[in-house]
């Protein structure tokens, strides 16, 4: 497929002429994603692991059967290792709560980077004021990366967890996650790896990484809202206790205890969001029939054209690695002197939809001395001629606040 046949596949960017440049809040969704949940609804709705008739038992081969490519897709060992949530933050959450309260004590540390989004941070300040143990960071250098010297010095012996964003969402760092996880593994800590960012754009392989956990949320990558991956080792989940209980994650219950379902369905309690599974099946169908090879060709392209226009503009500030290698589909900035949302509102008019704000990543905010930015976010679905629109309603956006400054 060329890039002109794909872009056909997104109706949103057939029935409104904009540059959309926030796919890292969430991408848009091909026909075939569409499709594939209007025809589940259509002809196959029913609520999975209920039912011994023939509709019911059609829904829970469709949810089952993602739940196999799922692993396929990362190279998960066993299909088991695949949990169901709603999107990262409730992945990572279930760790932290699960395995994160009753495997610390006091004195432990966890270790994460300060380009962690909030929901791979705020759940591990609980953890840590709850269990005593201390959180720490790895602090970024000059050039928007964590170094060698860095990891080293903040992951210790005394680490038992390391969380890690694989690509900041904020400057599009792509982060050495193997290094890291090879270097805590010799220090006896477990790593939780955030691929939200990563996966929508580079094979994920969870046996290569050696990854203890890892998350997505789907509609980062073509699914629905809603939707969302934990990854975790089989021996690790299988020692964790539920997050949630209720319906489907019990085995027996009796007036005084309960006993609880085995993998995958200890962690998945209540109906689940099966249209969501449907439709991140169909979303995974649809990028390994593109391919990510074709997907790093488009956006290399697009990326490294945004690179250098936005480089060429004197009255914006760039937050992003200097390593073309090492930066994958996100460009923070900012015109100097002018509020990020200012700076949004007037893309706006001009047909160009980029982020404004903080991110979730306020700690990373602080140490950068800032307190928002804007943020153009790209996929395959992106041209060239979206960086220019881009370009432009920022010199425009430029000349209207110029005067004042």
């Amino acid at each position: 497929m060329n890039q002109n046949e794909i872009i056909k596949d997104f109706p949103l960017l057939q029935n409104r002429k904009i540059a959309y440049l926030d796919s890292g809040a969430t991408t848009q969704k091909p026909v075939q994603v569409i499709d594939a949940i209007d025809k589940f609804y259509e002809n196959n709705n029913a609520n999975p692991h209920r039912g011994a008739y023939s509709l019911s038992i059609e829904a829970t081969e469709q949810y089952e059967n993602t739940r196999t490519k799922i692993a396929n897709f990362i190279n998960a060992k066993h299909r088991e290792e695949i949990i169901f949530s709603k999107n990262a933050t409730e992945s990572l959450n279930l760790i932290a709560y699960s395995y994160g309260l009753d495997n610390l004590k006091k004195d432990d540390e966890i270790v994460l980077s300060i380009m962690e989004h909030h929901s791979n941070l705020v759940p591990w300040q609980k953890v840590s004021k709850t269990t005593g143990a201390k959180l720490n960071y790895m602090y970024m250098n000059d050039q928007f990366e964590l170094s060698d010297e860095e990891i080293e010095s903040k992951i210790t012996d005394k680490t038992k967890i390391v969380g890690i964003t694989h690509v900041s969402n904020v400057l599009g760092t792509i982060n050495n996650v193997e290094k890291i996880i090879k270097y805590a593994h010799k220090k006896g800590a477990i790593v939780i790896v955030d691929a939200s960012q990563s996966i929508p754009h580079m094979e994920i392989d969870v046996q290569k990484l050696n990854a203890d956990f890892l998350v997505f949320s789907g509609h980062k990558m073509l699914a629905p809202l809603g939707i969302g991956v934990l990854y975790g080792k089989k021996e690790l989940l299988n020692k964790m206790n539920p997050f949630l209980m209720g319906g489907d994650m019990i085995e027996y219950v009796y007036e005084q205890d309960t006993t609880f379902a085995p993998l995958p369905n200890k962690f998945e309690a209540g109906t689940q969001n099966v249209e969501g599974v449907v439709g991140l099946g169909a979303a995974i169908d649809y990028i390994n029939k593109i391919g990510y090879d074709k997907i790093a060709e488009i956006e290399k392209e697009v990326v490294e054209y945004a690179r250098e226009k936005l480089s060429s503009l004197d009255f914006i500030t760039l937050y992003m690695t200097p390593n073309k290698e090492n930066h994958q589909a996100v460009i923070s900035f900012n015109i100097n002197g002018v509020h990020p949302h200012d700076v949004a509102s007037i893309l706006d008019n001009y047909g160009v939809c980029v982020r404004s704000g903080n991110h979730c990543a306020q700690p990373l905010m602080r140490f950068l001395g800032i307190d928002s930015t804007c943020r153009a976010s790209f996929y395959f679905y992106n041209t060239k001629e979206d960086i220019e629109k881009l370009v432009e309603a920022l010199k425009k956006a430029y000349d209207m606040f110029k005067k004042y400054m």
